[in-house]
């Protein structure tokens, strides 16, 4: 992850402009690969060739004009109206440059928020359920076998039975998809948290309460208002956003800042509670505590050298898995596919564990 503006970089973009104009092959299928508009590509290196084009005659008539200043301060009479008459226009051109410069720079932004990460070599093209499973963990339980016909009750009936789960009265206070976790259901929560966090600790990790409120450069910079703008909270009084996950404040807290790694990574543990308005699932997967607009969670973070990235992806999961494992819960990693990476994802894993009361593998 990318942990300040460089170069050549906007705010709102995820795609590096020198990745860009050094292999627009190869951003283009990419963008193909995702099913996004590959046309983005050129329409940004047009814009990127106009900015440049007019910064470069802005600061050559810039130098013109301040040594015109000079000119005027030394001429007299007719010379001087003639030197003022010039400085005149040249100021009127660059002014020009200047606004052609700022127009195309904030077009070529607008552009660039279309155009996803790069994605990686290896892999699988396809949609949502054509994901490559890398391995499975532990043992599936069929609970319908080891009850011997006794009804399977999942998660939601087990909850309320202990007085752990109210999604009535969750709805009753905040509306659908809310729901209060009480007493057993509350300290396990609390629980899970924490032996999250003491994983990501362990591994390295600062440990972060971050904002759960962000500037909409931050929410854009991580590439969350693309073809996903529909899942956020956005408070319009204050221009902020919700987050639906703490990697959105964690990936702004260097910004515009310039990391020094030569000691190592840079690696937090972010806790926050998370937003998410789940637009067009209506209906779908909503039982219980699945698919809801309000959970807490730990995110892991790493700031690092682009060519440390894909050890850092592989230590994530590992530790990640490390927590479902000291659960001992049967779990899959899979590598998702082309067309259902998140947008500044270059590769994604997702680790789905069995849920013996649906008799199924959820992320």
């Amino acid at each position: 992850m990318a942990a300040a503006r460089r170069a050549g970089r906007y705010p709102g973009q995820v795609i590096d402009l020198r990745v860009l104009r050094d292999t627009p092959d190869v951003v283009r299928a990419s963008q193909e690969a995702r099913g996004a508009d590959a046309s983005f590509v050129d329409a940004a290196l047009d814009l990127d060739a106009r900015r440049r084009a007019a910064l470069g005659d802005f600061e050559r008539l810039r130098a013109e004009q301040k040594a015109m200043g000079k000119k005027v301060a030394a001429a007299s009479g007719e010379e001087k109206a003639a030197v003022l008459a010039h400085a005149k226009g040249l100021a009127d051109q660059v002014k020009a440059l200047q606004a052609d410069a700022d127009a195309a720079a904030e077009e070529l932004d607008a552009v660039l928020s279309r155009i996803g990460n790069v994605i990686i070599d290896g892999v699988p093209p396809g949609g949502e359920k054509d994901f490559v499973v890398l391995r499975h963990v532990g043992t599936p339980r069929d609970l319908a076998v080891e009850l011997a016909g006794t009804p399977v009750r999942d998660h939601l009936e087990i909850g309320e039975l202990l007085g752990a789960i109210d999604t009535e009265r969750g709805a009753k206070v905040s509306g659908a998809r809310f729901y209060f976790l009480t007493g057993i259901g509350a300290r396990l929560e609390l629980a899970l948290l924490n032996a999250a966090m003491d994983r990501a600790m362990a591994a390295g990790f600062t440990p972060m309460i971050t904002p759960t409120l962000v500037k909409p450069e931050i929410m854009r910079g991580t590439g969350f208002l693309g073809a996903h703008a529909d899942e956020i909270y956005r408070l319009e009084a204050d221009d902020l956003y919700l987050v639906g996950t703490s990697e959105v404040a964690l990936a702004g807290y260097h910004s515009d800042e310039i990391l020094d790694l030569s000691a190592g990574p840079q690696r937090y543990a972010g806790w926050s509670a998370c937003y998410r308005r789940e637009a067009g699932s209506y209906g779908k997967d909503t039982r219980g505590m699945i698919r809801q607009h309000q959970f807490n969670k730990v995110e892991m973070v790493q700031f690092t050298r682009p060519e440390e990235s894909w050890d850092a992806l592989e230590s994530l999961t590992r530790n990640a898995e490390a927590v479902l494992q000291r659960l001992g819960l049967a779990y899959r990693v899979v590598t998702l596919c082309t067309g259902d990476m998140g947008f500044s994802s270059a590769k994604t894993y997702d680790i789905e564990v069995w849920l013996p009361g649906q008799n199924a593998y959820r992320e």
